[in-house]
C-alpha cells in the first residue's frame, strides 16, 4: 500500500472520538455480562486453539526476509506487526485425543504447505522467539527504527503529519499508535542488559514472536478460577520455554563486551521487549503486565472495557455474534496482559469465554509448541477439578516467579505449592507435581496414559536434561566465542545452527532431538 494512502487511513482512524469509543466499549461490556448471565458463553466441554507466529529468513544465510503480501495470502497466513512476520491461527477443537491430534495435524499441514511455497521463493519460515540476523545489507537498528513522515488530510479537512514505520505491515492500527495523542503511553524503546534502543514507532516489538494457547472454559462464570490458576503456572511454564537470550549484535551498547553480554543475558528477552516497547516508562504498571487475580467474570469484562485506550479504532458493522459488542472486541486488541480473558465467537452457539496464555515464546519445533498447548490445557483441567492448593500461592510470589523465569529460565528459584500443600523451591518437586497434573488433566479428557505422556515428553526432557532452547543458544554462543569468534560471528553461527537443526526437526522432531541423551 502506498505510504500516502496508509497515512490517510491512519488519519481517519485518529479522528475517532476517544470518549465516545470508551463509552461504547463499556456499553458493549453490559451486553456481554447479560449474555454470560443467560449462559450464552457456556459450552459442554473445554476447547483449545493456538496462535503461532513465525518470521521469514533467506534460505541460504538466514538473513531476515520481508514476506510479500501476496505470498501470505497464498499460504493462508495472517500478517503481523513486521513485514517479516506471518501468523497461523488454528481451528478450535475439543480438548480430547482427536482434538489435540487435530491441532497438531492442522499446524503441520498448513506449515508444510507454507514451507513448500516459501522454498520456491528461496525463503524459509522460522519458529523462534527473537530474530538476530537483520536483512542482508541492513543494520537491525535501522530496520527497526526507520520511519517516514507523510501529510494526510483528516475528515474535518485539516492536514496533519503522520509517521509511518518503513518496515511495518500496512495495518493502520499499528501505525496509529505512534501518531495518537496518547502515543507517549507507549515507550517505543527497548531497555535490556547492554541494550538501549529508542524508536518513534512500536516497530521494535517486531523482534519477537510467540505461541498463544487458548483454553475455553465450559462455564463462563468459572473463568476467574481458571485464570488465577493460569497466573500461577505462568512462571514455571515460561521457565521451560525460554528461547531469546540474544539480540542482533548491532543493538548492543558499544561499550558492552562479549563477556558482559553472555553473563548478563536474560533467558527470555521477549518479555522485556514487549513491555518496554508498549509501556510508558514514566508510570508504574503499564498496559503490558502480569495481571492481578480475578474474583468474578464481571470483573474480567470490566477490566477490558475500562483499560486505557491508546487508539480508539473505528468499527465496521458485521453479522457475527461478537459484532454485537464490536467496540469491546476492538479494545481487547490492545488489552495487553500476559494472560488475558477473551469473549467472542462467530455465532451465538459458538460463543465462548476463554483464556489466552501469552507468556510462551515460539518454540524450536511444532511438537514443542503442541506440548505447551497440551500442558497448559491439561493443567487448567486438573488444577481446577482437584482444587490444587497452589491457588493459595500469594499473587506477589506468582508474579515474582514470572519475572524470575524471564531472567534465569530453568535456573530461576521458583516458589510452588505441591499437591500435599507444602511450599517448595525445589525444581524437581515443582515440575514433578506440575507435569503430573498436566498429564492427569489430559487423561481425564480421554487421552490414554501413553498419549498424554507423549505430548508432555518434550517438556519432561527439558527438566531432566536441565536444558531449554535459551540455554542451548547460550552454549552455542559461548562455544563460538571460546573458539575465537567475535560476538557478531558467534551470534550468527548460533542462529544458523538453530535454523539448520529446525529444518530437520520442525515438523516431525522436537527440541529433545537437539540435546541428545
Amino acid at each position: 500500500m502506498p505510504e500516502e494512502e496508509l497515512a490517510a487511513r491512519v488519519a481517519d482512524m485518529l479522528a475517532v472520538d476517544a470518549a465516545d469509543f470508551r463509552e461504547r466499549a463499556q456499553a458493549d461490556a453490559a451486553v456481554i455480562k447479560d449474555a454470560v448471565e443467560e449462559g450464552v458463553f457456556d459450552n459442554p466441554q473445554a476447547i483449545v486453539g493456538l496462535e503461532y507466529e513465525f518470521y521469514a529468513v533467506k534460505a541460504d544465510d538466514c538473513a531476515l526476509r520481508r514476506v510479500p503480501r501476496r505470498l501470505l495470502e497464498l499460504i493462508g497466513f495472517e500478517k503481523e506487526l513486521g513485514l517479516h512476520n506471518a501468523e497461523m491461527t488454528t481451528s478450535p477443537q475439543p480438548l480430547n485425543a482427536p482434538g489435540l491430534a487435530a491441532q497438531e495435524s492442522e499446524v503441520k499441514a498448513r506449515l508444510q504447505t507454507a514451507l513448500d511455497v516459501t522454498d520456491s521463493e528461496r525463503m524459509r519460515l522460522v519458529s523462534d522467539a527473537l530474530w538476530t540476523l537483520p536483512p542482508e545489507g541492513e543494520a537491525a537498528g535501522t530496520y527497526l527504527t526507520d520511519s517516514v513522515e507523510r501529510t494526510a488530510t483528516t475528515p474535518d479537512g485539516t492536514e496533519r503529519t503522520i509517521r509511518i514505520a518503513t518496515n511495518m505491515s500496512d495495518s493502520a492500527r499499528y501505525h496509529a499508535m505512534a501518531n495518537t495523542e496518547q502515543a507517549d503511553a507507549a515507550g517505543m524503546r527497548i531497555e535490556a542488559p547492554n541494550v538501549s534502543v529508542q524508536g518513534d514507532t512500536v516497530m521494535p516489538e517486531s523482534l519477537i514472536t510467540s505461541i498463544q494457547p487458548h483454553y475455553q472454559v465450559a462455564h463462563a462464570p468459572d473463568l476467574p478460577e481458571y485464570f488465577n490458576y493460569a497466573l500461577r503456572v505462568a512462571g514455571p511454564l515460561l521457565a521451560l520455554g525460554v528461547n531469546s537470550p540474544f539480540f542482533p549484535a548491532d543493538l548492543y551498547d558499544d561499550d558492552a563486551t562479549a563477556d558482559d553480554i553472555l553473563r548478563d543475558a536474560w533467558m527470555e528477552h521477549r518479555i522485556s521487549i514487549f513491555e518496554t516497547v508498549l509501556n510508558d516508562p514514566t508510570t508504574g504498571e503499564g498496559k503490558v503486565r502480569f495481571p492481578h487475580d480475578l474474583e468474578t467474570v464481571e470483573e474480567a469484562i470490566d477490566r477490558v472495557a475500562d483499560d486505557d485506550t491508546i487508539v480508539p479504532m473505528p468499527v465496521e458493522p458485521g453479522e457475527r455474534f461478537d459484532d454485537q459488542f464490536p467496540h469491546f472486541s476492538r479494545k481487547h486488541g490492545t488489552y495487553w496482559r500476559w494472560i488475558r480473558p477473551v469473549f467472542g465467537g462467530p455465532t451465538r452457539s459458538a460463543a465462548n469465554a476463554r483464556i489466552e496464555f501469552r507468556p510462551i515464546p515460539a518454540q524450536p519445533t511444532v511438537r514443542d509448541s503442541i506440548s505447551f498447548l497440551a500442558a497448559f490445557a491439561g493443567l487448567m483441567e486438573s488444577l481446577t477439578r482437584l482444587e490444587h492448593p497452589v491457588i493459595e500461592l500469594d499473587w506477589q510470589l506468582a508474579r515474582g516467579n514470572f519475572y524470575a523465569a524471564m531472567v534465569d529460565g530453568l535456573e530461576a528459584e521458583l516458589i510452588w505449592i505441591t499437591n500435599d500443600g507444602k511450599e517448595t523451591a525445589d525444581r524437581l518437586a515443582l515440575y514433578e507435581d506440575l507435569l503430573a497434573h498436566a498429564e492427569d488433566g489430559l487423561t481425564n479428557r480421554g487421552l490414554s496414559e501413553e498419549d498424554a505422556a507423549k505430548y508432555l515428553y518434550p517438556l519432561r526432557r527439558r527438566v531432566r536434561q536441565e536444558v531449554t532452547p535459551a540455554g542451548w543458544k547460550r552454549e552455542q554462543v559461548r562455544t563460538a566465542l571460546e573458539d575465537g569468534a567475535d560476538l557478531d560471528e558467534a551470534i550468527a553461527t548460533m542462529q544458523r545452527e538453530y535454523v539448520s537443526r529446525q529444518s530437520e526437526t520442525l515438523l516431525e522432531g522436537s527440541f529433545a532431538d537437539w540435546i541428545g541423551e
